[in-house]
């Protein structure tokens, strides 16, 4: 009997076991979660980035155009040939929070030619005269 008793309680202690290892995971059922959490997070950064660079350009066409436009009243108001950025924000034809500089960190390349007035960014490279200029257009001039 007491041998019965040591075998029934020996099968409990087994099956206990063996409920334990279903209940829990093994270390290669996490690495592999982890895994598939990594390749899903570095999908969905190669689709971000891209969409953020386009995002950089549009908001530097805009500021672009917002400094032409301070400029183009800068010299209606002073009677001036051209402004620079520092005359710009220190006459407040300009708040000097927005638009001083490109999303890059680059400052802008003000030049006027008569009545032309030309502004444009450096673009991600920060080097003027390079194929990712900003504006791209001829009207604003390469």
């Amino acid at each position: 009997m007491l041998n019965e008793h040591l075998q029934l309680n020996q099968s409990a202690r087994l099956l206990a076991a063996r409920r334990a290892r279903r209940l829990g995971m093994t270390l290669i059922e996490i690495m592999i979660v982890v895994v598939i959490m990594a390749l899903v997070a570095t999908g969905v950064g190669i689709a971000v980035l891209p969409s953020l660079q386009k995002a950089k350009v549009q908001q530097t066409e805009t500021a672009v155009q917002t400094v032409k436009s301070a400029v183009t009243m800068y010299i209606a108001t002073n009677n001036t040939e051209c402004a620079t950025m520092e005359q710009l924000i220190e006459d407040k034809a300009i708040d000097k929070s927005t638009a001083t500089k490109d999303p890059w960190d680059h400052d802008f390349q003000i030049d006027c030619d008569g009545t032309d007035i030309k502004v444009r960014s450096a673009g991600p490279d920060g080097q003027f005269d390079s194929a990712d200029d900003i504006p791209r257009d001829k009207t604003q001039g390469k």
